[in-house]
């Protein structure tokens, strides 16, 4: 019986221990910053080229 207990105490205890495990994921700052200013960069030039393109629409013509 106390070879059984024993058992079912270093299991238990064995499974605390893993179930304290814990993972860091570090991201690199620079290239995340990096990224994102790509990011930004590619939707201003959309925003840019976008408002192009309606400036330089003509007018459209009224019928009556």
């Amino acid at each position: 019986m106390r070879g059984r207990l024993k058992s079912v105490g270093a299991l238990a205890t064995g499974m605390s221990l893993a179930a304290c495990v814990t993972i860091n994921i570090y991201f690199p700052a620079a290239a995340a910053e990096k990224a994102a200013d790509r990011i930004i960069d590619e939707v201003w030039q959309l925003q840019k080229e976008g408002a192009k393109k309606t400036d330089t629409q003509p007018a459209p013509i009224k019928q009556q």
